[in-house]
């Protein structure tokens, strides 16, 4: 009996020869799987990364809309207004006092008579206050222009007219008979030259500017940021 050497070809299922190509290697079989694995893994971090870059931008759309929400609400907050009590509260301070001069003034006068010369010198105190009277400011002396409150005082003057203090006067020096006539004589000469003396254009501008800090002083305590006083302007 001969042997036969010859061998078989293996045959497929369906009848036809096997082909290794047909039939991946585990090696091939482990790189599709790795691959799928990796595709899959890349789909669903490229849809996380969409999502993720929608969100960010949603949230940033968000976040400028708040911004310019509170950027507005922070501009009305800021944009104070003037209340008539506010007004009210600052006319009825009356009479305001911005600067005080105390002065003493040396007056003397000569009688000439028959039998000689009669002098008399006294010597007279007084205190001029220069301010103004809030009761006469003119309407809409307190304003806003724009983000700005604008006052406007009237001129500076003498509060009080009656400014020689007669209980502190004195005579100096007092020789002769000296009737009611006389003594108030002086007394003109001496009001007339306490006023020259002290109602200087300097003082009144030092009275301006004690003005304008301290109006100023109190509308920066309402919470205005913003102020402009103007003094002398009818």
């Amino acid at each position: 009996m001969k042997a036969d050497n010859s061998h078989s070809t293996p045959k497929s299922e369906d009848g036809k020869g096997f082909n290794p190509s047909n039939h991946p290697t585990p090696m091939e079989k482990l790189l599709k799987s790795l691959t799928g694995t990796i595709v899959n893994h890349l789909r669903v971090t490229l849809t996380v990364a969409a999502a993720t870059a929608v969100l960010i931008a949603a949230v940033v759309i968000v976040a400028r809309l708040t911004i310019n929400d509170s950027h507005a609400e922070m501009e009305n907050a800021s944009k104070v207004t003037l209340s008539p009590t506010q007004i009210t509260s600052i006319e009825d301070i009356g009479e305001w006092e911005f600067l005080s001069i105390a002065d003493e003034e040396l007056v003397d006068t000569v009688s000439h008579g028959f039998f000689g010369d009669d002098r008399l010198v006294r010597i007279y105190y007084g205190t001029l206050r220069l301010g103004v009277n809030m009761h006469e400011v003119h309407s809409g002396w307190l304003t806003m222009d724009k983000d700005t409150v604008v006052a406007t005082l009237p001129p500076i003057k003498l509060l009080d007219n009656d400014f020689i203090d007669e209980a502190r006067t004195k005579s100096f020096y007092e020789e002769g008979d000296w009737n009611q006539a006389d003594r108030e004589a002086m007394y003109q000469k001496a009001y007339n030259q306490m006023y020259s003396r002290c109602m200087t254009p300097d003082n009144i501008k030092s009275a301006e500017e004690n003005a304008k800090l301290q109006l100023s002083n109190i509308l920066h305590s309402m919470g205005f940021e913003h102020v402009r006083v103007d003094v002398g302007i009818k």
